[in-house]
């Protein structure tokens, strides 16, 4: 096992974010879900009306209205955030030491 070399900085697998194509896929498949929910709501609801329930109707037509646009929301959000419950990178903080040669006492 190698020790760090200079300054570079040492992150651990708990701090790394996610690679940027699997973030998109994610919020990708994210909203393809929520439209094919949506789809469903709105078949519900077509089915609802021609059975002449419509006082039913509005359950699902109400979510077929919102849901796309809380799934738009999701979708352009942006990273989700960082995870900082995992384990921290080490930092030692310590005083700056003196060369002992240098003072004589």
């Amino acid at each position: 096992m190698g020790h760090a070399r200079g300054h570079e900085q040492v992150h651990l697998v708990t701090q790394a974010r996610r690679p940027m194509s699997e973030d998109i896929r994610y919020r990708q498949h994210r909203y393809l879900i929520m439209m094919a929910i949506r789809t469903l709501c709105f078949a519900v609801a077509i089915i609802l009306f021609v059975n002449h329930l419509r006082w039913l109707v509005l359950i699902p037509a109400i979510g077929a209205i919102f849901i796309p646009y809380i799934a738009v929301i999701f979708a352009n959000g942006g990273r989700e955030p960082d995870n900082m419950r995992g384990f921290l990178e080490h930092r030692v903080n310590l005083p700056a030491r003196r060369d002992s040669g240098d003072d004589e006492h």
